[in-house]
């Protein structure tokens, strides 16, 4: 399965991934998750939102037992951000037939769609739709860099956006979710175990930065009569740094958009965009409050203007306690550990009872072409899942 699945959507110059929703990508990537459903002889299904659902058993009988994760990629991203999960997931449905495993309950695998939010800007589309945390209106809204909107992406794919929107009925034939996802960080690495149990995902969201100046010629005017809004820019980059490091948090300026964008143009507007992420809520929001306090002042010694946008904001999540109790407990006491991460987990967590496994990382990298699982990992994330799949569906 990780060999078909891994030329899809592959960069050659980087090497790592550009699996945006509703592109060529996309799509070669939900007929690979069609394909091995229907190989296994599951039930196969695209709902209303786009995500795609295989069933060994029937999901109308309800406590459904759900696992899976997502296909897509941020820019050059690397192999094993959302794929690990979905391969996972159905080599696991493989080690429970061999096993002989008898269901008491359906067992479900989902590919959820648009995880990253590489396209449109926000994450976890999919499943924010199918749990009613983003409205149908708000998502046909959405656009690209191209101006294409969500729902003319949707319909090009063969997709009807008119359908789009909250799932209840679907939610509510669910039990449990397990997603098993590469961990993107080192915790594991500093232990001898190969797979562990997340506790909590840590607030965070993306806010808009726009910094509005004055286009002149790069080579003709005055440093002391320019209006350069990527100075402010700058210096609220390197503020946002220090202001993460003073309240042991996150803060990334990882896009940013130059317009008019001449080498030898003194740019008219930039616009950034932040992602933060903290502890906890009180401390995200002082620190993006610090962060555009320190916009403004930047701004305003350039003689520029800036306007704040929120853009997504996720609060924190603590998985299901008992759940994720049970499978530490499954796995003979894995370790349990946090995650600044996002992940469709966290945002139905606030609708069922959601729960995480994390694989080793030995380097830490993520959303890069050198993130990296060893097989062997990979393989104790599988008889993990397998395990924890059996205890919730099968006693």
């Amino acid at each position: 399965m990780w060999r078909e699945l891994l030329p899809i959507g592959r960069h050659a110059p980087t090497g790592g991934y550009r699996r945006y929703a509703w592109t060529p990508a996309d799509r070669d990537c939900r007929a690979w998750f069609q394909d091995q459903a229907e190989a296994r002889g599951l039930n196969y299904e695209t709902d209303r939102n786009g995500n795609q659902w295989a069933w060994l058993g029937d999901p109308a009988a309800g406590d459904a037992v759900v696992t899976g994760s997502h296909l897509d990629s941020v820019p050059d991203g690397g192999a094993f951000d959302g794929p690990l999960g979905v391969v996972s997931a159905l080599a696991a449905v493989d080690e429970l037939r061999a096993r002989g495993a008898d269901l008491r309950r359906p067992l479900g695998i989902v590919n959820f769609g648009d995880e990253e939010g590489a396209r449109f800007g926000l994450a976890c589309v999919g499943s924010r739709l199918t749990a009613g945390q983003l409205t149908a209106e708000q998502a046909r809204g959405l656009r690209d860099a191209d101006g294409t909107t969500l729902a003319q992406a949707m319909e090009r794919a063969g997709h009807d956006p008119a359908a789009i929107g909250p799932d209840p009925e679907r939610l509510a034939r669910i039990g449990a979710f397990v997603e098993l996802h590469v961990e993107q960080g080192r915790a594991l690495d500093q232990t001898s175990h190969a797979v562990g149990v997340a506790s909590a995902i840590w607030p965070h969201g993306r806010w808009r930065f726009d910094f509005h100046g004055e286009a002149n010629h790069a080579g003709t005017t005055r440093l002391a009569d320019r209006r350069d809004p990527m100075l402010g820019y700058a210096g609220t980059v390197l503020a946002a740094r220090e202001q993460a490091r003073v309240f042991g948090a996150l803060a990334t300026f990882g896009k940013v958009d130059v317009r008019p964008g001449g080498v030898n143009a003194i740019a008219a507007e930039v616009r950034g965009w932040l992602d933060s992420r903290a502890p906890d809520e009180e401390t995200l929001a002082t620190l993006v409050g610090a962060i555009e306090r320190e916009a403004v002042e930047h701004a305003s010694r350039e003689g520029v203007e800036v306007r704040v946008t929120r853009e997504s904001f996720t609060p924190v999540v603590e998985f299901a306690h008992g759940l994720r109790d049970r499978l530490a407990g499954l796995l003979g006491g894995a370790p349990i550990l946090p995650t600044g991460a996002g992940h469709d987990a966290g945002i139905l967590s606030a609708v069922l009872p959601t729960a995480m496994l994390f694989v080793r990382n030995p380097t830490g990298v993520s959303h890069s072409p050198h993130e990296h699982a060893d097989e062997a990992d990979c393989l104790a994330g599988v008889i993990a899942l397998a395990d924890v799949l059996e205890g919730l569906a099968c006693r």
